[in-house]
């Protein structure tokens, strides 16, 4: 069996360095996550893309709704049916 030649001092010692770099290893990983959580920090660095975005996906949604709206009433002025769905139509009276 190997023995030690460490003191109960030298035990201590070696316990509170590994304490004080501990210490300084959570205060380090608090100060990261508190970075890497500042959602509006970031937002504000990226405004002018965030915003680009947010103005094309509405363009494209209410793109997207005025088309159909346009082609759902385009079939109903010309007497033709009016919507679909599956094998069900709903058509204007003559």
């Amino acid at each position: 069996m190997a023995q030690n030649h460490r003191t109960a001092e030298d035990v201590r010692r070696e316990i509170e360095a590994e304490r004080g770099e501990l210490a300084r290893a959570v205060e380090e990983l608090r100060s990261g996550i508190g970075e890497a959580t500042n959602i509006s920090a970031k937002l504000q660095s990226k405004l002018p893309v965030a915003a680009a975005a947010a103005l094309g996906a509405g363009f494209l949604l209410a793109g997207g709704i005025g088309a159909t709206a346009r082609l759902l009433f385009r079939r109903r002025r010309e007497g033709h049916e009016w919507a679909r769905l599956g094998r069900f139509v709903v058509s204007e009276r003559d």
